[in-house]
């Protein structure tokens, strides 16, 4: 990396941070009408830095929350990089379990806290930064950029497709970066090179129209609860492999390789059980607690209601019974597929006396990075540049819809470079940031920049 954007790194670290601190004061929760003022004063904000830096930019309005546009095209033949990130934020609640307020950013132990300071403002603002140095310094980056920083990721990109759609020739690049994931551990950055996808669903099982009473009613009609007990306990067996037909056609086997580099990763099993506070882990037979996360797909019920929950006895036999669905898909799965066989095996596993309501929700397919990329090379070596260690390459068990979106729309992969940890609260009180990552990140942005050229 070039010293003189070294040299202002370091000068102006201070300044970067008191930045941040700015925007995370803008209390940008995207699921909250009340804030919708807000959104509009982070989308001003964020707009403000590109306008600043001499970027070509703009707000797009949408119908949900702005999207913020910027790019500096001015590298002819060079690659051109998307960046990717968003500016709003989860709610905060609850409050009473912040030591400071959520949205006035604090200081402590080396670290900021505050609401969307690791999800996603702080990594976001690494990559602005970043360019900010190389212009200040040398008066042009070494490739293209254009940013893109939405406001509804929390609430499911809900118009982020469609600004896609229609700006597809204007948003034309070689290559996505998005840091919004995390290292594996302290002190050792990582490349996200996999992601799970998803479907999700919902059943609503009902059988009398009404709450009945059990000694009058019991054992002459059939119960949704029982009944919904029995469907989606038939969705594994005993080995832990889901029974959803067709559920594994599709899916790739772990190669020896992948599986060697898992092993490698530190890893301690007793120390996960006792994070989670679980006394045993569980799962697919075959595999291992890491390999089960990131590279096997899954079958979750994610929430189970039915009849009464209130205090003491009420004997009754419920009317309906209700359940939330989500499988994690791995690389070449079939959403829309599974969500079909899904419903025909629940529906397959009635009871004889009840009815079935199926609601489907998002989707989106698994992620997997080509190895020899030679984007994914660069990015090794820029964050070894920033970190002062190379990274390694890990998987991660969530979905990042947007990741399959920029390939099927733009045509294009994803470097998925985070620099904050899972440890640093997302979606929970007392969110934090390192500033040690945080300035690391700046860094090792700043060499990708001039990775990417080469």
């Amino acid at each position: 990396m070039e010293q003189a954007v070294v040299d202002y790194l370091e000068q102006h670290a201070d300044r970067f941070v008191a930045e941040l601190q700015e925007l995370l004061r803008i209390p940008t929760v995207s699921a909250d009408p009340t804030c919708k003022p807000h959104m509009q004063r982070g989308a001003d904000w964020v707009y403000s830095q590109f306008r600043d830096l001499g970027f070509k930019a703009e707000i797009v309005r949408t119908p949900g929350h702005p999207i913020v546009y910027a790019e500096c095209l001015e590298v002819p033949g060079a690659p051109t990089v998307l960046v990717y990130g968003h500016y709003d934020v989860q709610p905060a609640d609850p409050l009473d379990l912040w030591e400071t307020p959520p949205f006035e950013p604090t200081i402590r132990d080396g670290a900021i806290y505050a609401r969307g300071a690791t999800d996603d403002k702080g990594q976001f603002f690494t990559h602005v930064k970043s360019v900010e140095a190389w212009l200040k310094t040398k008066g042009k980056l070494p490739v293209n950029v254009k940013f893109v920083i939405e406001g509804e990721e929390e609430v499911g990109s809900k118009n982020l497709d469609d600004f896609l759609l229609a700006h597809k020739a204007a948003l034309a690049c070689d290559v996505a970066v998005i840091s919004d994931t995390s290292q594996y551990a302290a002190d050792i950055p990582a490349i996200t090179t996999g992601l799970r996808g998803i479907i999700a669903c919902e059943i609503t099982v009902t059988g009398p129209k009404k709450d009945l009473h059990s000694g009058v009613f019991g054992g002459s009609v059939a119960n949704p609860a029982t009944g919904t007990a029995r469907m989606i306990a038939a969705l594994h067996d005993d080995q832990g492999r889901v029974q959803i037909p067709g559920f594994y056609d599709d899916v790739q086997p772990l190669s020896t390789a992948d599986r060697a580099e898992f092993a490698a990763l530190p890893f301690v099993e007793a120390e996960y059980r006792s994070e989670l506070g679980v006394s045993a882990v569980s799962g697919e037979t075959g595999f291992t607690t890491t390999e089960r996360r990131w590279a096997r797909p899954t079958c979750e019920i994610n929430g189970l209601v039915s009849g009464y929950t209130g205090v003491g006895p009420k004997t009754i036999v419920p009317s309906k019974a209700t359940v939330k669905i989500t499988c994690r898909l791995v690389p070449n799965q079939n959403p829309e597929k599974l969500l079909q066989s899904l419903e025909a095996f629940l529906r397959s596993k009635l009871p004889t006396g009840l009815t079935m309501e199926f609601t489907s929700f998002h989707g989106a397919p698994g992620f997997l990075m080509d190895r020899s990329s030679p984007y994914l090379q660069a990015a090794s070596q820029a964050i070894g540049e920033g970190f002062g260690k190379a990274p390694v390459f890990i998987r991660e068990g969530g979905s990042i819809p947007v990741v399959t979106t920029f390939r099927e729309i733009l045509g294009v992969d994803t470097l998925l470079l985070g620099w904050g940890l899972n440890s640093d609260n997302l979606h929970s009180p007392n969110e934090h940031f390192s500033l040690t990552n945080f300035q690391r990140g700046i860094r090792a942005s700043a060499a990708l920049w001039g990775c990417l050229a080469k």
